[in-house]
């Protein structure tokens, strides 16, 4: 069996925690940001769990994990 490739797109947009959850960042962070309040852009920075629905398409383009 030859070994599967990791999807580059993929891993640069996921990362996996010590506990193996799946972490994506949220989108719009760079585009037209200054018309958006603090408090939204803010928001923009931490990772947010990816939903349960999309987790297994995402750990089949991350055969190895991040």
């Amino acid at each position: 069996m030859p070994k599967l490739k990791t999807h580059k797109g993929a891993q640069r947009r996921f990362s996996i925690t010590g506990s193996g959850k799946l972490m994506r960042v949220k989108g719009g962070k760079s585009h037209f940001r200054r018309k958006k309040p603090g408090r939204t852009t803010g928001m923009f920075d931490e990772m947010v769990p990816v939903h349960p629905r999309d987790r297994s398409r995402i750990r089949r383009l991350l055969p190895y994990g991040v």
